[in-house]
Order: structure tokens, then sequence, then C-alpha cells
């Protein structure tokens, strides 16, 4: 197809214009080849003739269609040409404030003049891992496919960052400087990452100053290396420098500065350190000053100086290297304020006196005379003599100018040189990435050395493009196999030879400046006699001698030669040289007096001009670049007024240049699914073949007939510039024509369907009213019948109601008289009653009274006989009392009362005697009392101190009452207000519920009470999700430290092994331990070595406790054991009387200790109460403690007496007992044993011996045998006598033993009470409790053990009796016929849902229920969450024996075993799901066993018998909380990796509805992305995941609330990574998109509903993507849709709504863009929302977690174990 074929009607196209650059135009008539105009209509609508050159006949550029403006990448474009790239780089930072594009491999950023928010760590994040091609220009997208392709290809890469003065270069570095740092991170804990960083506010100090186009404009060229290791860490950074502008540190232009670090230097003078340096403002000092705008807008130099001293000290550079740097610049600046004054014409002076001198000299080190002579004269040199020449003042000034540049730019190279140290690392460098941060093609009025040279730098660095390109474009064709045809590009390797080669420009520079009188004149001589005729790209200027014209690759720049001679030679003189180097100043503390600074040149090397050196440094840059792969960036300044979003120019940045190779030949590119996609439209169905690549050959076989124009290729279809555009203008077409078509039609059906609507409206109409008359009618007669039935029935009830009312009054008549008759019959009875009663009681009161009278006289009557009788008989009885008789009587029982009080006085003599005994004893035991209570007041002063310190705390503690009385008046003030608001919202919920309330004000009511709630939940999930991520925090930093121990154990192996390998192992000896430590602590941050003693130290204090408590508790059992057999004292030996003394004994033990307690509490009391007088040491003897004390020794030896009165009687009983048998047995020892007992000489003995034998054969056989047929020998009794004394010894011994520890046992009891009484009340009565407990635990479970004992003791006797009565029988001995014994079988005990296990088993439950428990088997095979009740009947056990310690080590050892496991296999979905489940149902089990009412209200009575009785958890229970968060959020981490890669291919990428989104013309990056094309990722694929996901955690019997929970996460995931993508790829912003979003969405959606998951709040993380999807679909013109947007879209920021609209791209031509007015009017509508302003949402915020109470319905009494996991030592109880 001829080109000439696309002007054709309503085809637009750009013309040139002088204001505008370009304009665009409209063809209102087809171009017929020989028309000498085209006919054009502006877009404002202005027709006018556009003329053709006749000489060339070029008709102007096409304008690419609307579909392809405004992309990523400008290859994509189908007509590549200025006004074209311009346009679209126009559109993307005018109208969509986008500043990056894609110019195929460069990246073209365009300066907005304003910080933008694109550069956060959420934008880092979502750059990390991208494809270049799938997401929008950025910066960071240049850094991460260098990274990658470092990684991938293991090749060493370079970005190199280009552009004019103002354009961005130096940002553009630090932010991929950033990029690296935080995605790569270290290799180490030094942070390399941050040194890297630091190193930016050094050089944009000593490097960078303001220019009349940029507030910080590098001055110098650098290039930084940024070392990798092998796993891709940051390790270091080397930084190479070119062409400083030392010409800056002596001059400025108007509106410039100098370097920031003068200025930084002089707003820090005021600093103490700084006052020796002498310095003032900046406006004091020459070298400051000239450019008159010392300040810069929005900068603090003060900060700045701050920022600049935090990054040398970072990078290690000390104080007093700092001040010696800063000592040196003051220097400069003094030596510039030295003024030069005229001696005559020919030779200069400067006066003694001038300070700024002496200052200099000062400063420097150096001597004032040396340095004001070499100032103002110079040494000349010939074969033969030397000469001392004077200066004139301005050959004086130029070399005091010389100097203060050569000592700025040598200390330039000795900070940039300890940069590099500071920055270089120990470990070996694998690889690197460099950027390069160079200066772009420059052109201004007046061009000089410096831009020649930077103009020579740029045109190699296009070289080294044009071959970077070339080699990519050929390898692009001999991939795809089409024919290779060179392609002309331009080559600037005849410009590079102009100015390098023999006879270039530099060259005959140098040459000229070895000739004794070369001036800048003769060198233009020789430059326009040398390649004026020779070389076309060398022009000579029309009106001027001293200047030369280059033809550079981007323009034309004239050159002027003035300076040129004397900045090539860059010369100081060699004499002040020398007189620096003579400074006094120490040269290992600062850099003054280092020789880099005053370094001379060496005469025996040659001296390299300028030029040169950049030349040879250029040319290393380039070998460098070589071999690495290159990336490009291209800065631009879009105008020089530093306005933001201005694009007025685009000046010669080489944009242009980019794109030329590309659209030489194809540029063009489309693979055939995309092109099949994209134009399946233009074929019919016969033509769609079921091979795309041939469908689409002989597709374009019968569109495009020029087969020049198109190449076949492997994989893509290669189209040559405007190919494209003609393809759309087809489709265009295509797609009109069928819209015109289904237009008519839907046209033709709304009518007819608006007609039957209006036909079937009329008939609707006719029936209803017919059917209204025919009703009217029946209700008449409806109305006439009812009308007689009601006359009918008001007629009767009128008659009935008069009937009912006369009848009623008769009845109440009769009734009235009635009534009457019968009361007065009543009354009549009721007064003969009243009569009858009276009479019966007057007449029994008569009768009363004469009983009465008659009892009395009877009665005085006896008395008076009886006084008459007692008379008589007491004067017969005074008459026998006068009778000696009666006093003999009485004599008589006198002596004998007598003899009783004798007895009497001697039995109280014995007592006095035994009084003065006990009070002997009492005086011994008061001194040893006395002494124990002095060391109780030692005790009680420490307790004092102790309270004094308690009574700081309390003062603190008040502090901290008051201020929590002040926030608690404050709540009460909210409380109050709250109260009020509440009652107003009771009365308006009264004014709602009576109806008195308007709708409106009850609407509002309701909102704002939402709108509270929602705040109070949000700041409740805030707190948690605070909580929760310190938690995280705690996790990571406990895993670093873990990761610290190991690295240290590996390091301490690798040491010693290489000490050893070393040394020898005979030296190896000689070595102390502690060298290796030594030499770790150098390699290890101290802070971890500090941190790992103190834990070591922790460790041993806490096994030194562990080990006494274990002491402590070995002694209480040998104390129990004690206490029990202590009371077996003095007992028979007959079984019945011994238990019966052993439960008496305890129960006195019991008593009496009760009673010791109660008295230890009452002595307690009374000491805390007298604390003063005890503290004092003055016990008073009147006092009530003292009282106590003697009370409690008189109850003691009371208690004393009676117990030995009771030992009294019981021996005298057991002697009785004793001798009543010895006397039967000696009686019958007499009649049977007669010979027997005359032949012993001791009977007792014998018979003594006798019973002993007996009595130990009591159980045997031996008893049924005759006494008179035993004869025991004499040597056996006398062997079992010694037996029973020594089983009698070792059981005395065992008793005094046993006593000893009851004895301690007491005073541990003792010591237990008193600290009791130190607690409140409340603590003690628990502590007393738990005590108590503690101590009849351990009694029942040793009085267990003793009845098992005995249990199995009888079952063995039986046994044995049953053998010897079986024995007897076979022995034919007659015996009685016994009951046959019948087998009784023991009851089981029931399953108590505990077991039991040995310390030692400990280790193997952690083994194999947590470490080696494999989670899949144990899911399917057993019951849910199994491992949880396991180890809570375990802990049950350790709770039932009352066992702290066992508690304490089995709760710890779970949570060490469930992180090691989980720090093992953390990246396991499946394990980590396991343990949460087991962690959340082990959290239940202590929450529903625990004993709270709360809790139990869920429990069976059942499970109620098993809750834990004797310790409080809830600590482990918070504990045991937190490690599920943990484990909740690695779970969602790991979760999150699985479905990451997922998610934008099957959320955005993937067509789930077939044909819905077109396919646009792709850019080379997507061609060109650095990760191969991998198996493409669906929705169904995310749904499969999720539903293995869910079936899993059910499967391990997840609680239902945190599957909730968890799915909400995931869901928020989802929605965030696709937003997030959404809002970073243009080519995604589309209507069709939309529509795709939506489906997959509603997917989602119907995956909760089937797993009945819609109530888990889910669906409302997708809100802001589902309004992303509307907000593409809904129309965006006029403002009701911008009012429609603004209320939809309330889970959107205003960032994000705007960033939307600004990439919505349409994707046909019918679809249209956003207008920026549109957009302006969504700003407006949204300013006064309160909102962050960060674009992308947060994929790493993770949900608050809770676990809300889920009791379990299994009784743990019910639980089996399987044998398959190996617990077979647990012991069920």
């Amino acid at each position: 197809m001829a080109a000439f074929e696309l002007y054709t009607k309503h085809a637009r196209v750009w013309i040139p214009d002088a204001d505008d650059v370009w304009r665009s135009a409209e063809l209102t008539k087809d171009y017929k080849p020989g028309d000498t105009a085209l006919y054009l209509q502006l877009e404002d609508g202005t027709t006018f003739e556009y003329k053709l050159d006749p000489a060339t006949m070029n008709l102007p550029h096409l304008r690419n269609p609307d579909i392809l403006v405004g992309e990523n990448d400008l290859t994509a474009l189908s007509y590549l040409h200025e006004p074209a790239v311009l346009h679209n780089l126009k559109v993307r930072f005018i109208d969509s404030k986008l500043i990056y594009t894609y110019c195929g491999i460069v990246l073209v950023a365009i300066n907005p003049y304003e910080n933008l928010p694109i550069y956060g760590t959420d934008i880092i994040n979502a750059y990390s891992g991208q494809n270049m091609g799938d997401m929008d220009p950025h910066i960071f997208a240049v850094a991460e496919e260098a990274y990658k392709q470092m990684a991938r290809d293991e090749r060493n890469q370079s970005i190199i960052v280009s552009g004019e003065s103002g354009a961005g270069k130096t940002v553009s570095a630090k932010y991929a400087m950033r990029y690296f740092a935080t995605v790569s991170g270290s290799a180490s804990e030094a942070n390399v990452e941050e040194k890297v960083l630091a190193s930016n506010p050094i050089v944009e100090a000593i490097g960078n100053a303001k220019t009349t186009r940029n507030d910080n404009s590098s001055r110098f060229g650098k290039y930084i290396e940024i070392g990798f290791d092998k796993r891709y860490r940051i390790i270091g950074a080397n930084m190479r420098t070119y062409l400083l502008e030392k010409s800056r540190v002596v001059f400025q232009a108007d509106d410039e500065r100098n370097y920031h670090i003068f200025y930084q230097l002089c707003a820090s003078a005021h600093l103490p350190e700084f006052k020796a340096l002498k310095l003032g403002s900046a406006g004091d000092f020459y070298y400051t000053s000239q450019g008159r705008s010392p300040v810069i807008d929005g900068v603090d130099d003060d900060k700045e100086m701050c920022t600049t001293r935090n990054a040398f000290t970072l990078l290690g550079i000390n104080k007093s290297y700092q001040m010696g740097v800063f000592r040196v610049l003051a220097s400069i600046l003094h030596l510039g304020n030295v003024e030069v004054k005229d001696h005559d014409a020919d030779s200069s002076t400067i006066l003694p006196s001038n300070s700024h001198l002496n200052i200099f000299c000062k400063l420097m080190g150096v001597a004032y005379q040396d340095m004001s002579q070499w100032l103002c004269h110079r040494k000349l040199k010939t074969a033969t003599e030397t000469y001392i020449k004077p200066l004139s003042k301005l050959q004086a000034v130029n070399a005091r100018d010389a100097l203060a540049k050569h000592i700025y730019a040598k200390l330039f190279s000795w900070i940039v040189e300890h940069v590099n140290q500071a920055l270089q690392s120990s470990i070996k460098q694998h690889s690197f990435i460099g950027v390069l941060d160079i200066y772009g093609f420059e052109t201004f009025e007046m061009n000089s050395f410096e831009q020649f040279c930077i103009n020579y730098a740029n045109e190699k660095l296009q070289q080294q493009f044009n071959m970077h390109v070339f080699k990519l474009e050929q390898e692009e064709y001999m991939k795809e196999q089409i024919p290779w045809t060179l392609i002309d590009f331009y080559d600037n390797q005849p410009c590079i030879n102009l100015i390098e080669a023999k006879m270039g420009i530099l060259d005959l520079l140098d040459e000229e400046c070895k000739m004794p009188k070369g001036t800048d004149d003769t060198w233009a001589q020789k430059l326009y006699n040398t390649h004026l005729k020779t070389c076309p790209l060398f022009e000579k200027p029309r009106l001027s001698n001293k200047a030369f014209i280059v033809q550079h690759f981007a323009d034309k720049v004239e050159y002027q030669c003035e300076g040129f001679l004397e900045k090539n030679k860059d010369t100081v003189n060699e004499e002040q040289i020398h007189v620096l180097k003579g400074s006094k100043v120490d040269k290992a503390t600062s850099p003054s007096g280092a020789s880099s600074v005053v370094q001379p040149r060496d005469p025996s090397y040659p001296h390299l001009t300028l030029p040169s050196q950049f030349r040879n440094s250029l040319q290393l840059l380039m070998e460098t670049l070589n071999v690495t792969t290159p990336h490009y960036v291209r800065c631009i300044k879009p105008n020089d007024f530093k306005f933001p979003y201005i694009f007025d120019q685009l000046r010669a940045c080489g944009v242009l240049e980019t794109i030329r190779i590309s659209a030489a030949g194809f540029p063009s590119r489309w693979t055939y699914q995309e092109f099949f996609s994209r134009y399946r439209v233009l074929m019919k169905q016969k033509d769609v073949l079921p091979e795309k690549k041939l469908t689409c050959k002989n597709l374009l076989e019968k569109l495009v007939k020029d087969e020049d124009k198109y190449q076949f290729g492997k994989t893509k279809i290669f189209f040559r510039a405007g190919q494209v555009a003609y393809l759309e203008k087809l489709r265009a077409d295509k797609l009109r024509a069928a819209c015109i078509r289904i237009q008519k039609t839907i046209r033709c059906w709304l009518a007819r369907k608006k007609y039957l609507r209006m036909r079937a409206a009329a008939i609707n109409i006719q029936r209803h009213v017919r059917g209204y008359q025919a009703r009217c009618l029946a209700n008449f007669l409806r109305c006439t019948r009812a009308a007689i039935i009601i006359q009918k029935y008001q007629r009767m009830f009128v008659e009935r109601r008069r009937y009912k009312q006369q009848q009623a009054a008769a009845l109440i008549i009769q009734c009235i008289l009635r009534a009457y008759m019968a009361r007065q019959h009543y009354q009549g009875l009721l007064r003969e009653h009243k009569a009858v009663i009276i009479q019966k009681f007057v007449r029994g009161w008569l009768v009363r009274q004469w009983y009465k009278c008659t009892l009395a006289a009877i009665v005085h009557l006896q008395s008076c006989v009886r006084r008459m009788r007692a008379k008589r008989e007491l004067k017969k009885l005074k008459i026998e009392a006068r009778s000696v008789e009666h006093f003999k009587k009485l004599n008589i029982g006198m002596e004998n009362k007598i003899m009783q009080l004798q007895r009497k006085v001697d039995e109280q003599h014995k007592e006095n005697k035994a009084i003065a005994e006990r009070l002997a004893g009492l005086e011994s035991s008061h001194a040893a009392e006395s002494e124990r209570l002095r060391s109780e007041v030692a005790r009680l002063r420490s307790v004092e101190v102790e309270a004094r310190n308690n009574a700081n705390r309390i003062i603190f503690l008040l502090e901290e009452l008051e201020a929590l009385r002040t926030e608690k008046s404050v709540m009460e003030e909210w409380a109050e207000t709250y109260r009020d608001e509440m009652e107003q919202v009771g009365v308006l919920k009264g004014f709602v519920e009576e109806g008195s309330c308007s709708p409106l004000l009850t609407e509002k009511m309701q909102r704002v009470l939402k709108e509270e709630t929602r705040q109070l939940e949000n700041e409740l999930n805030e707190e948690r999700s605070r909580y929760q991520n310190l938690l995280s925090e705690h996790l990571r930093l406990e895993e670093r430290y873990d990761d610290l121990k190991e690295q240290m154990s590996l390091t301490l192996v690798r040491l010693s092994i290489t000490l050893k390998s070393a040394v020898g192992p005979s030296l190896a000896l000689f070595f102390p331990p502690y060298s290796l430590q030594d030499i770790t602590k150098t390699t290890l941050d101290m802070s971890v070595v500090f941190n790992l003693q103190k834990k070591v130290a922790e460790l041993e204090h806490e096994k030194q406790l562990l080990e006494d408590d274990l002491e402590c508790r070995e002694e209480q059992f040998q104390r129990a054991r004690a206490r029990v057999r202590a009371t077996r004292l003095g007992i028979p030996l007959m079984f019945s009387s011994h238990t019966l003394f052993l439960g008496q004994g305890r129960q006195d033990l019991e008593s009496e200790n009760k009673r010791l307690k109660h008295e230890l509490n009452q002595m307690r009391q009374l000491l805390m109460e007298d604390t003063t007088t005890v503290a004092m040491g003055t016990a008073m003897p009147g006092g009530p403690a003292y009282k106590l004390l003697l009370d409690q020794l008189n109850l003691a030896n009371e208690e004393l007496e009676v117990r030995k009165e009771e030992v009294l009687i019981l021996r005298s009983q057991l002697v009785s007992q004793k001798e009543a048998m010895q006397h039967k047995e000696v009686k019958a020892q007499a009649l049977l044993y007669t010979e027997g007992t005359q032949k012993t000489k001791d009977a007792g003995d014998m018979t003594q011996a006798y019973m002993g034998l007996k009595e130990s054969n009591s159980n045997t056989f031996l008893l049924w045998i005759p006494a008179h047929l035993f004869h025991p020998p004499p040597r056996l009794l006398e062997a079992q006598m010694q037996a029973q004394k020594r089983n009698h010894e070792n059981e005395i011994e065992v008793l005094h033993g046993e006593l000893q520890s009851l004895k301690e046992e007491n005073n541990r009891q003792q010591q237990l009470l008193a600290q009791n009484l130190q607690l409140p009340p409340e603590a003690r009565i628990e502590a007393s409790l738990q005590h108590e407990i503690t101590r009849l635990t351990h009694e029942n479970l040793d009085l267990m053990e003793q009845v098992e004992q005995q249990d199995k003791a009888v079952r063995k006797l039986r046994k044995q009796l049953k053998v010897f009565a079986k024995k007897f029988c076979e022995m034919g001995g007659q015996a009685e016929e016994a009951i046959q014994p019948v087998n009784i079988p023991r009851k089981e005990k029931d399953f108590q849902g505990m077991l039991e296990y040995k310390k030692e088993d400990e280790q193997k439950l952690v083994k194999y229920l947590i470490l080696e428990l494999k989670p899949r088997g144990v899911a399917v095979n057993v019951i849910p969450g199994l491992p949880a009740y396991i180890l809570f009947m375990c802990l049950r056990y350790a709770d039932y024996t009352n066992n702290d310690q066992k508690v304490r080590i089995l709760l710890t050892s779970i949570i060490n075993s469930i992180k090691k496991i989980l720090k093992k296999g953390g990246d396991d979905f499946e394990t980590v799901s396991f343990w949460l489940s087991n962690t959340c149902r082990f959290l239940h089990c202590l929450k529903q066993y625990s004993g709270e009412e709360s809790f139990m209200k869920h429990n069976t009575p059942k499970q109620n018998e098993h809750c834990l009785s004797n310790f409080d958890l809830t600590e482990y229970r918070q504990v045991l909380s937190d490690l599920a968060i943990q484990i909740y959020q690695q779970l969602i981490r790991c979760m999150e990796n699985i479905l990451q890669p997922m998610i934008v291919s099957g959320m955005l990428e993937h067509e789930t509805i077939q044909g819905m989104s077109g396919v646009k013309p792709t850019g080379l990056r997507k061609r060109t992305s650095s990760i191969a094309e991998e198996g493409t990722y669906t929705l169904d694929l995310i749904l499969r995941q999720l539903t293995a996901f869910h079936s899993t955690m059910c499967q391990h019997g997840t609680d239902p609330e945190l599957i909730k929970q968890v799915v909400k996460q995931q869901f928020y995931v989802i929605g965030a990574v696709t937003l997030n993508n959404l809002l970073l790829r243009k080519d995604m912003c589309s209507w069709s998109k939309g529509m795709q979003i939506r489906y997959n969405v509603s997917q989602l959606e119907e995956w909760l509903r089937d797993k009945n998951l819609m109530t888990c709040g889910a669906k409302e993380t997708l809100e802001p993507l589902i309004q992303a999807a509307q907000l593409l679909q809904v129309k965006k013109k006029t403002d009701e849709d911008a009012e429609a947007i603004c209320s939809m879209c309330h889970a959107l920021s205003t960032a994000q709504i705007v960033k939307v609209l600004n990439l919505y791209t349409p994707m046909n031509e019918f679809e249209e863009r956003v207008s920026i007015a549109f957009i302006r009017t969504i700003q407006a509508r949204l300013r006064d929302r309160k909102e962050s302003l960060q674009l992308l949402m947060d994929t790493k915020m993770i949900f608050p977690v809770t676990f809300p109470f889920n009791p379990s319905s299994l009784s743990l009494d019910t639980i089996q174990i399987p044998s398959s996991l190996n617990l077979g030592f647990l012991i069920p109880v």
C-alpha cells in the first residue's frame, strides 16, 4: 500500500508551527497524487490550505490514532517521528501526570519540579520481582531489571543516567541506589546499604552547587559501583569521579552559588568547635558572594551541615578528620579574601598585616612570609640559573585562585578516597551494578572548555548506546529468523575522530600548550587550517575568528576559544605547593597536612593535561561499560523556569536518536496470538484456521499488498512504521459499520417494543375500566340488602333491651326484702348466745376466789406448826454443844487435817524444786529465743529498708495514681458527656417510637451512632494490630538471636579448625581458651555478646534455683516419711494397736501443727504491732510479746508433763501386759518342759527367746505344731535374737531421723508462716491454703502408695496361705473344714482424663508429640487437636500432684518446641496450620478447665470435674495467646507467598471472559522482559488454592472464627495486590478490564457463599477493588457523573481515584479519554476528605487477630491415644 493512500478525508496530520512547534490538523478532502496543497482544518475549527514543497513534495507527518496516544513505550507508536514523540510525552506529562516513559531500551524521565509520592517503600515492594514491561515506566523498574539480570545472567550491570543540568540526574541516580539498598539488604550487620546512601549527602555537599537551571546541580560526573555477594546482597561500593568543575571555587555567575559545603560551613560558624576557623556569613567572603544569591529557597544550610556531619560519622570519618576537612575549606575561603595590591606595573605585594592570609597560614600550618612571597612571585629555572620573577596583580590573583582550586580539587579527591575506603568490604565481591550520573549534552550561548569536554563524553556514550541498540536489534532479528538487512543509523565515529584522533582538536590543544608563546588565537588558526576544509563536521563562525563549531550527534555547538589553553594546562605555582608541604599540621589527623592535598608533581613523569586525564578516565569508563549490560535513563528538563508540569521545550537530549534505529527497521512487533486477538474482527469465519500463524499470514496478504511492509518471524510479526495505523484504521471502519448495523437493529427493536407496550397498556386500561363499573353495580346491590338486615336487627335489639331492664328491676326488689328478714333473725340468735357466755365466766370466777382463800389459810397454819418444832430442836442442839465429847470428836478430825497439810507442804516443796529447774530451763530457752529474736530483728531491719524502698515506690505509684485519677476525671467527663448524649439518644428513640421524630433526624442519629461504633472498633483494631506487630518484631528478634547463636558456634568451630590447622596440634595447646573468644568479638556485635553473657548468667542462676528447689523437695519428702513413722515409737508389736496408735498420732500431730500455726500467727501479729520496740532491741518484760512468749513456754511445759504422764501410763500398761503373758507362758513351760527348764540357767531369757521366735513365726505353719514337739536350738535362737536386736536398733535410728525431719518440717512451716505474714490478707490466706493443699496432697499420695503396698502384701500372703494349706493336706494333717475363700475381683478405677509421665520421659513426650510428628498423617487418622488434648492431660497430672516445677517445665518445653518446629518448617502451610490449630485448642483447654465460672458454664458436669485444682495459669494463657498470634502471622505470610505469584495473572491478566479485552500494540519493553514466559495462572487456580487452604484448616480442626479471619486476610491481600498493580499499569485501566475484574470478584464472592463465609468480612476487603472496577466502567463526562463517582468511591482515596482516571486508556476508537477538566472537578469535590496521601494499599498489613473461646464437647476421659504416636510411656490416671 502506498503512503499517499493514508491521506484521506478525516485523516489527521502534524504541521509545523512557529509558536507551538507542531500543530494538529485534519484533512477535509482526500489527497491525490499530483496535488500541490492539502485542505486542512485545525482543532479550533479554522480551515486553510497547506502548500507542499514543490521541490520535495514531502507530505506532513501523519498523526497516530488516539488509541496509541499516551503509550508507555514510544516504540509502540505506529509513526515514529518528532511530533509524535513530543505529543506522546506531553500527553503523559501534562494530562496524566506521568513523568516516566519508555523509549525502547531507554527510560525517559521528565523533571516535575515537585516532590511526588511515588518513591516510597510500598512502591519499591510493588516493583520488586516484576517484569519490566508489566508495570508502568519507573526508575524502580529499570533498577529491578538490572538487579534481576545480574542475578539471572551472572553479568555485571550499569545504569547510565544522563541529561542536561536541572533535568534530575542526581535524584534519579539516588532513587536507583535506594532501590538496591531496600531490595537487596546488606550481607553483614554493618548496614552497608545505609553507608552507601550516606555517601550521597557528602558528595552532594562537596560536588553540587546552585546554578541558574538547577538548585542542586552536580558539577562533576560520578560512577558508583555497588558490590554484591553471591547471595546478591550489598557488601560495599566504590565511586569514581570525572571532571570536577574547579573554576566554580573561585568564580560564580549571577544568581549562582559556590559548592554547598562552603555555605553550610558559614551557616554553622556559631558552633563552638568552629570558633577557631574565624568564619562569618557567606557574604563576608569573596568566593561565596559573587553570585549574590547565598540562599536557596526551602533549604536550611545549618540542618544540611548536620546531615553532612552525620554522614561523615556514619562512614567512619572521625571528628578530627572532619575538623581537618572544615579547616581546609575555611582556609580556602580566607585565601579568597587575601587582597593583592600593585607595587608597580609588573609587580604586586601583600600587606604584612593581612588578617585573612594570617588566618590561612595558621589553619594550614605554614609560614606567613613564605606564603605571602610566593603568592606575588614565581621561580623560573633555566639550564644554568634560577630567577625569581615578580607577578603583576592580575597574575598574582590568578595564582591565588589556582592555588585555591588546586587545594579544593585535592580535598575533593581525598574525601572521595576515604568514602571509598569506608564503603569497602572484606567479603569478596561477586558482581556489581554501576550507576553513572554524568552530564548530558549541553549547549549555551557561551560554550567553553567545560562544555566541550561534556559533549565529548556524550559523544562516546552515544556511540556506545548506538552499538548496544544495534546489537539488540540484530539479536532480535536473528532470534525470529527473519532476513537481516543492514540498518542505516547515525554513526558518530567521525565526530569522535575529530576530537580525539591524531591532529584532532585535543591533540592540537596539547601541542599549543607546549609552545612557549602559544595562545588561544594561534590554536584557533591551527584548527581552521587543519579541519575547515577536510572535515564536514567542523565549521567556522562567520563573524568570529576565536570560535569554532562542531556538528555533534544532537546539535551544532559553537565553542569560544578563550580560556581553553589556561584550563587545559591546569598549572599551579610549585613553590606554593612546597610551602604547603612544609605544613606543621598533624598529618595523621588532618587532611590539611596530608600529602594528598599538597602532593607536588613528580618531575620524572610528564605532566598530563586536563583533557588527557579526562580522556584516560573516559576510556576506562567505556571499557567498564562495554563489559556490563547497560540500562539507560535520559532525564529531560521541561522548562527553564522550574515550574511544575510545564512542558515548553525538548532540548537536545538524544531522545529522538534513541528511536531512529528502531524506526529504520521494523518498529512494530506483534505476537501471532496478540495479532489474532486484535484483528479477529477483520476476518471471516471461513478464514479462521486452527493454526494462528497461517491465519495471520492469510489475513495480511489480503490487507497489505506490499510484502516489504511486514515480515513473519518465528513467534512475531514485524511491521514497518505506519502499518499498525493502517490496520487500526481498517479495524475502526469495520467496527464503525458493525456499530451502525447494531444501532439500526436495536432502534427497530426498541420502537416495536414501545408499540407493543402501548397496545398492551390500552387493552389493560379498558379491561380495568369495565371491571370497575361492574364492581360499582354489585356494591350498590349489596348495600341495599345490608340496610334492610340492619333495620331488622336494630328493632329487635330495642325490644329485647326493654324486657331485660324490667326483669332485672323485679329481681333486685326481691333480693333486698329477703336479705332484711334474714338479718333480723340472725341478730336475735346472736344476742341469746352472748348472754350464755357471760353467765359461764361469772360462775367460774366465783368458785376460783373461794378456792384461793381456803388454800392461803391452810399454808399459814402449816408454817406456824413447823416454826414451833424448829425452835425445840435448836434448844436441844445448844445443850449438846457444851459437852466434852463433842470437842474430842472435833480434835480427831483436826489431826487428820494437819497430817494432810504436812504432806501437801512436802509436795509443794517438790513442786517448787521442779519449778526452779523448769525456770532454769526456761531461762536457757529464753536466751536462745532472745538470740533468735535478735536475728529476727536484723531481718526486720532489712524488711524496714525494703519498706522504705517500697515507700519510695509508693510515692511513684501515688504519682501514677494521681495521673490515673486525672485520666479518670477526664474519662468521667467524657462518660458524662456520653451519658448525656445517650439520654438524648434515648429521648430521640422515644420520639422515634412515638412517631414524633422526623425520619431525617432518626437517620442522622443512627449514622452518628454507627460512626462512633466504627471509630471505637477501629481504635480497638489499631491497638490489637500494634500489639501483634510488637509480637512479630519480638519473634523476628528471637529468630535473629538464634541465628547469631548458630553463627557464633559455627564461627568458633571454624576459628578453632583454622587455628589448629595454622599452628599445628602441638602449638594449639599453648593458646589460652579465651583467644578464640577475643577473635570472635571482633567479628560479632558487642551488644549481642553482652546479651548472650547475660542470658548465660540467668540460665545458671535458674539452674541453681532449680537444684535448690529439688533438694528442698527431697527434704520435704524425707520429712513426710519420717513424720509418718515417728508415731510408731513405743507401740506394741501387735498390728491392731499399732494401726490405732498410728492414726491417733497423726491426728495429734495435725492438731499440734494447727495449734502451732495459730500461736505463731498471734506472735507475728504482736511482733508487727510492736515493730519499733523490737527494732530497738529492747523487749520489755511486761510487753505483750514477752507475755505471749511466757504463756507459750508455760503451755509447752504443761504439754510436756502431760505427754510424760501418757508415756508412763502406756509403759505401765505394756509392762503389765507383758508380765501377764510371761506368767502364763512360764506356767505352761513348767508343766510341759520341766526337764528343759531345770537345765536352763536363765529361764527368763529362754522364755523371751521363745516368745521372739514365736512372734517371728506367728504367720507361718509352725504355729500349728504342738508346743511339746518344738525344741528350738540355742544357736538359732541366739541368731534370731541378734537379728531382732539389729532390726530394733535400725528402727530406732530411723525413727530418730524421722523425728529430726519432723522438727525441720515444723521449722519450715514456721518460716512459711512468717513469709505469709508479710503478704496482704487475701494473698496470705491463699498462700496458706496452697501450702496446706500441697502437704495434704503429698500425704494422700503416700497413703495411697501404702494402701497399694498393703494390698499387694495381703494378696501375696493369701497365695502363700493357699500353698501352705495344700501342703498341709498333702502331709495328711487333719484340719478343720474351712470356708473356701471367694475371689472378689477388684473394681478398676475410672480414667480421670490425666496422663502420668516421669520426669525423664518429658523429652520423649516433646519429641514424639511435637518435633517428629507429621501433620498429614495425624490429621487424617485421629481426632483434630489430639496433640493439644494429650499435652493438656499431662499438664493436668502435674497440676494434680501440685508440682509447680513440673508444670512450668512442661509448658516451657511445649512453647519452645512449637517455636522450633515452626522455625524449621515455617514455609510448609500444613505444618503451620496444624500447630496453629493445636495451639488454639491447647489455649481453649486451659480456659475451659481453668475453673473460672465464665468458662465453666459451657462444660458438662463431667468436664467440670476435670478442671485444674492447684495452679492459676492465666499468665501462661497470655504467653500461648502471643504464640498463637505469631503462628497466625506466619501462616498468613506462608499463604501470601503461595498466592502472590497467582494474583496479578489470575485477577488482571487472564481473560476469564474471552474476547472482552482487546489487545493493544506493545512496545519493546514487553518483548524484552527479563523473565522468560511461565505458565500463566488463572482465577480457577486461585480458587482451587483457596479451597485447598480451607479444607486443610478444617481438617486440622481450626476454629471456624479463626478460619474466617484467615480468609478475610487473604481476600484483603488479593484485593490490595490487584488494586496496586492496577494503579501502576496503564494498560490495565480500561472499560473491558473493569468488566473482567468485576466478574472475577463475583467468582470470589460465590466461593465465599459456597463455604458459608459471607459474614467473615472478606467481601468488605474487596470493596476498594470493586469500586476501582466500577470507576473504570461508569460515565466520566458531566458534573453529575463526578458527583456519582465521589459518592460511589468512598473506599478509594483521592489519590487513587485521580490515578485511575489519569491512567484510563481507551481500548477502541469509540471510547473517550477522561478530560483534564473532569479530573479537576473530581479533585475539587474530594478536597475536604481527610485521608492518607499514600497511593498504594499496604499489602503487608495484617488485621489484628482474636481467638474467641471455643469449648470442646469432647470429654478428656474418652480420648484414646493411638499406638502410632509411640506414647506408651504415658500412664492413664
